[in-house]
């Protein structure tokens, strides 16, 4: 599959950002032009989101063969990656994989682990989507408004919100493969395949408000990844690159260079 994807610099060693669920290269852009005065860095829109290909399939080995296939693309050999939940699961899962072509890692408040307790949220999030009636709404803050029934955190909502895009005959569609990404879910709550081991320096950023990742995944995460260490951001959430952005890129570039 052709990932869309946007280069930001390409003097440096390579660096890809790959985004979460329900996210796009975009909701990471001012992190990647600060990266980008030092690293070649590289924004890609995962297979389902924003201006990338749809497909039915949708699962951590194929999304780390999309990414494989467009280094190929970019002749590139190998690179760092950063990657926020799934994006970051997506980092693992192609590190796991394909160790030659990464050189480091930054996970960004995710674990290797199945998640059970975030289902709830990111279906009620889906059922808002589809069940918004883009023939009769006007304008975003109908959509806004609409949304509030099912995505009760402002943030998330507005988040959520991004993909949501009005074409030129003023009809609004949603940029995200909504049915696919509904099947598949079960699939994006799993940990990495296989008992491969990536013996590379990786980074684990958590946000001091997120359970995303807890004392108990240690474990799993040596498991996988025995050169890990750890940072956490106080008074960041599982968006916390966007609600710490100082720290988070002084965290990142450090780790990086």
């Amino acid at each position: 599959m052709q990932l869309n994807y946007c280069q930001y610099s390409t003097s440096g060693e390579p660096v890809l950002i790959l985004h979460g669920l329900f996210g796009s290269h975009s909701n990471w852009g001012w992190h990647a032009k600060e990266l980008a005065v030092r690293f070649a860095v590289t924004g890609v829109d995962l297979r389902n989101h924003g201006g990338s290909p749809h497909a039915e399939i949708m699962n951590y080995q194929i999304m780390a063969e999309d990414i494989q296939e467009l280094l190929q693309r970019l002749d590139i050999e190998s690179c760092s990656i950063i990657g926020h939940s799934m994006g970051g699961k997506v980092a693992m899962e192609l590190s796991l994989s394909y160790p030659q072509l990464v050189r480091k890692m930054i996970v960004v408040d995710i674990a290797p682990v199945a998640y059970e307790d975030s289902a709830d949220v990111h279906m009620r999030a889906i059922a808002g989507m589809e069940s918004l009636d883009l023939e009769k709404i006007n304008s975003r803050t109908e959509a806004q408004d609409y949304l509030r029934n099912f995505i009760h955190d402002e943030s998330t909502r507005q988040f959520v919100l991004t993909n949501l895009v009005r074409e030129k005959s003023g009809r609004y569609r949603w940029r995200l493969n909504l049915p696919a990404i509904k099947k598949e879910y079960d699939n994006l709550r799993a940990e990495p395949s296989g008992n491969k081991v990536f013996r590379k320096p990786v980074l684990f950023i958590k946000g001091a408000l997120s359970n995303y990742i807890k004392t108990e995944h240690e474990q799993q995460i040596l498991k996988f990844f025995p050169k890990a260490t750890s940072k956490i951001i106080m008074e960041g959430g599982h968006w916390l690159h966007a609600e710490k952005p100082q720290v988070f890129n002084k965290i990142a570039m450090s780790f990086l260079s």
